[in-house]
């Protein structure tokens, strides 16, 4: 949606991820309450959506190389550091939200760094991340979500059945994350925080 005469935009603000963690402060969180899970989806979302953007730009070659790699390392810092949140109910929560969108910004740099993997499938990398899981080897795991990260990058899409099947841990936290960057770059519209 960028008009092609405007200089390149702000992707992504400290304010904007503060704005998110004042309103998780305030709000009464409940994750039986549908409210208080689409809170928390809206924040992932919202992420993603910035990253999308990137993304975007950077393939649209409005942006180079150098540009998306700063912009996402930066983006990474803001969301990723610690939110000083003093519930610790909410603090867990956000780690959570923090621990899918981590790949998000792996997926992203690697992609921007050397392309989509060409190996396997985007479900043969998360089957193999499962595995890699299992077996506690937790940087392969990650390598092997980077690499699906990629692939969906690229345009493939994860298959809904896949993620409800996943036991809950580490790869179907991080598939959640890719899920929330397949609809961002389906649709990368910013997601309105709701009053």
């Amino acid at each position: 949606m960028t008009d092609e005469d405007e200089p390149v935009e702000t992707f992504y603000t400290e304010e904007r991820w503060q704005n998110w963690i004042d309103r998780l402060r305030e709000e009464d969180l409940d994750l039986e309450d549908e409210d208080s899970a689409r809170l928390l989806m809206n924040l992932q979302e919202d992420t993603a959506i910035a990253v999308a953007k990137v993304i975007e730009s950077f393939d649209d070659g409005q942006i180079d190389e150098e540009r998306a790699h700063e912009e996402l390392t930066e983006m990474q810092e803001i969301v990723l550091a610690e939110a000083p949140l003093e519930n610790e109910e909410k603090a867990m929560l956000i780690e959570s939200v923090q621990m899918s969108l981590e790949v998000v910004f792996y997926a992203a740099q690697e992609y921007v760094a050397a392309g989509a993997a060409e190996e396997a499938s985007v479900e043969e990398y998360i089957d193999a991340a499962a595995d890699a899981e299992a077996e506690e080897e937790i940087d392969t795991a990650v390598g092997y979500i980077v690499q699906a990260g990629t692939r969906v990058i690229d345009g493939d899409e994860i298959d809904p059945a896949l993620a409800d099947e996943m036991e809950y841990g580490l790869v179907a936290e991080w598939v959640n994350g890719l899920e929330s960057l397949q609809n961002a770059l389906a649709s990368p519209e910013t997601v309105e925080e709701e009053d």
